[in-house]
């Protein structure tokens, strides 16, 4: 889209399950013309086609209140529709401020999306679909972390379960999600059968996992030695039964993610841009992915000033009058700001400018989040210059760059060094 002239229609379209409502306007026009789309594939496709026939081809702007889903699946493959996805929280303020009774209906919120678009439309970016393979590559990263998460809320049920009546293999297993620990709980899921079972049988199934000879007996000699917690038959009837049900969905889940991390690497393979994220230290298989789909492909949508904002990372200062504060940003991707949150917290060991900068933080009396958070301020301007000029990442490039701009980070490193 060359320009707003260009544009044959402006176009709100309200989202709903069963049915969408459109409200569009010809440019040059201020007729409004509303009326219902259902959600089915063959009425939304016959609408697009109406659509192009009746506008000739001609770009057609459309608003709408998601960023993915079923809607903006389906209007994507069409060049000459213009999407604008409008932020929730956005379109939910805007509304209010028209509305302060708080109204919503289906035909009012497409009107208004309508407005929004063709009113604020030099401040908003029209939307463009990546390229497939960073497509593919995002759906990937963040339903692993939807698994990594159904793991977490199991892995804390069955951690629960255990502590009321059996916590003493809790004290056998660092992890009790590892397979030692739950096929461990699989085969004896109470006190009394670990107690039953002969020492050799136990012995055998420890050193099987390769647990050292004196920890396979420390185990084995505190299992014997353990008091049962309780005796209640309700418990020890119901909990064990459980354990059992968690046990097969956290092994599903396991492997589960274990396939799509395959995926993963995959495509991180295929990938034009995977040089430059996996050169990042402490990036590795899992951050390094979702770092890549974090920029995408597109190279004029973000500089590093409008990542570090759009991430949630960079900070927030508001100020009425004499008074001034200055806190993290609440409204943002919450997933893209735990990526460089979480990838910051990773290059601390793999880093060195990176590990001073966060004890200098430290020292000056940032807490822990705070002064991760300013790491990956600063790494994402880092980053973002190695995306545009398609380079990958040189710790000692970047370090000799510190001491050219005589950094007191260097005088640390030295300092830490010796």
């Amino acid at each position: 889209m060359s320009s707003e002239s260009s544009l044959a229609a402006w176009m709100g379209l309200d989202w709903g399950d069963a049915s969408h409502w459109v409200c569009l306007r010809c440019e040059g026009s201020d007729r409004v013309e509303s009326y219902p789309l259902e959600q089915k594939p063959t009425a939304i496709h016959q609408w697009v086609a109406r659509l192009r026939l009746r506008f000739g081809g001609r770009p057609v702007a459309i608003a709408l209140e998601q960023s993915r889903g079923a809607l903006l699946y389906a209007l994507m493959q069409y060049d000459f529709l213009v999407l604008f996805p409008i932020n929730p929280k956005a379109f939910n303020a805007y509304r209010k401020a028209l509305r302060l009774s708080g109204a919503k209906d289906d035909g009012g919120d497409a009107r208004l999306l309508l407005q929004f678009v063709s009113t604020h439309q030099d401040q908003l970016k029209p939307w463009y679909p990546e390229a497939a393979e960073t497509r593919s590559l995002r759906l990937f990263v963040e339903q692993r972390r939807k698994l990594v998460n159904d793991h977490t809320r199991l892995l804390n049920r069955l951690t629960q379960q255990l502590k009321e009546y059996f916590p003493q293999v809790l004290g056998c297993f660092a992890e009790i999600a590892c397979g030692a620990g739950l096929e461990f709980l699989r085969r004896w899921p109470t006190l009394e059968k670990a107690q039953r079972a002969h020492s050799r049988t136990l012995e055998r199934f420890f050193r099987s996992h390769r647990y050292s000879a004196s920890s396979t007996q420390e185990k084995i000699q505190s299992i014997a030695a353990a008091t049962p917690l309780t005796q209640d038959a309700a418990i020890l009837e119901v909990h064990p039964r459980m354990v059992q049900i968690w046990i097969g969905q956290l092994q599903l889940l396991q492997k589960s993610i274990a396939e799509l991390e395959q995926q993963i690497a995959s495509f991180m393979q295929k990938h034009s841009d995977a040089f430059i994220f996996d050169s990042l230290p402490g990036a590795g298989p899992v951050q390094a992915p979702r770092l890549l789909v974090a920029y995408g492909s597109d190279r004029e949508r973000f500089d590093a000033r409008s990542m570090q904002c759009f991430s949630g990372i960079a900070p927030v200062t508001e100020q009425s009058g004499k008074s001034r504060w200055v806190h993290h940003r609440y409204i943002c991707c919450k997933f893209l700001k735990q990526t460089f949150h979480e990838f910051a917290k990773c290059s601390l060991s793999r880093s060195v400018w990176a590990n001073a900068y966060y004890y200098q933080q430290r020292e000056k009396g940032s807490s822990e989040h705070e002064a991760i958070r300013a790491l990956a301020y600063k790494w994402i301007r880092i980053i973002t210059a190695c995306w545009k000029n398609r380079t990958p990442y040189s710790e000692e490039k970047y370090l000799e760059s510190l001491r050219r701009r005589g950094s007191p980070l260097i005088k640390r490193i030295e300092a830490q060094a010796a």
